[in-house]
């Protein structure tokens, strides 16, 4: 290569770098002003929270749509801060153009994300259709719990061991949910067996009235007493009774209601049997027909 060839490259890539670094000069107060646009936006979010939940609080009744509207517009901040982010590092960029980028990466980014969309959209509609709400207690895959948060991502609920348990809205939204405390009382049902020898009738009665004075059992609606089968040692009955759905009262008054029923057998001499079980003894020189034909003709002398 001649001299002249080398010199020429050389000045292409000199002014290939000033240009370079005149694009960074050029970019940097933007991506300056983008950083403090996104800054400003995570900032920006705890006021508008507290902003639009204070609104909410004074027109919306329900505390889950509360909890909606305020995810919803931290959401829309931090969208809106984002596109101006991009507006200022890309000032060539149109709305126009965005949409398009966006609708080109929207299958991208789908498959990519399609877990975290799946969830934001369930919580959406967890939001929307209340199946429970904040402080009702839940069975759901297998966790119970009292229901402390819903999110757009997932619903956090606090085990009766005092643990914290995060469930994805996607499996919350497509399980079934059982519901402990959507109405005002729940039934419990208990199970006790009675000595054959009880006087069925009597044994109703004395169960009813153990039930009258027991503390937390609702009179309304009523308590009932109901023989179900017969049972290997026992008659077996079923102390129907209705309390408050929480699950403190349901264990507390349980306890109460077994001491009562206890103490009332005691009283009206009725016994509570264990498991019995009885074996039989055969003399087997009598009780040979379990023995084969050609043994019992030898034992015979045939």
């Amino acid at each position: 290569m001649s001299p002249l060839a080398v010199s020429d490259f050389l000045q292409v890539i000199q002014e290939s770098l000033l240009e370079i670094l005149q694009s960074a000069v050029i970019a940097v107060p933007a991506l300056i002003l983008a950083i403090a646009i996104l800054a400003a936006t995570w900032y920006g979010t705890k006021p508008i929270r507290r902003l639009v939940s204070a609104t909410s609080e004074r027109f919306i009744h329900n505390a889950t749509l509360r909890t909606l509207a305020v995810q919803l517009a931290v959401v829309g901040v931090w969208v809106t801060g984002t596109l101006l982010a991009c507006l200022v590092i890309f000032p060539g960029l149109a709305l126009g153009d965005i949409i398009g980028l966006l609708g080109l990466s929207s299958v991208a980014i789908g498959f990519a994300f399609q877990d975290i969309f799946k969830n934001f959209l369930a919580g959406i509609l967890l939001l929307l259709n209340q199946p429970f709400q904040l402080n009702d207690q839940i069975v759901v895959q297998g966790f119970e719990g009292t229901v402390e948060e819903i999110s757009i991502r997932s619903t956090k609920i606090r085990t009766y061991q005092g643990e914290r348990v995060v469930i994805p809205n996607s499996l919350v939204f497509t399980n079934p949910i059982h519901v402990l405390t959507h109405y005002p009382h729940r039934r419990t049902d208990l199970a006790i067996g009675l000595d054959y020898n009880t006087p069925l009738a009597r044994a109703r009665q004395v169960l009813a009235m153990a039930m009258t004075d027991v503390e937390g059992v609702l009179s309304q609606p009523s308590v009932e007493i109901d023989i179900v089968g017969f049972g290997d040692s026992a008659i077996d009955f079923i102390v129907r009774y209705w309390t408050r759905p929480e699950k403190v009262h349901v264990r507390q008054i349980q306890s109460r209601v077994m001491v009562a029923l206890k103490q009332a057998c005691d009283e009206a001499e009725f016994n509570i049997p264990y498991p019995i079980r009885s074996v039989y003894y055969f003399d087997q020189e009598k009780f040979n027909d379990h023995y084969p034909e050609a043994a019992i003709a030898t034992q015979n002398g045939h």
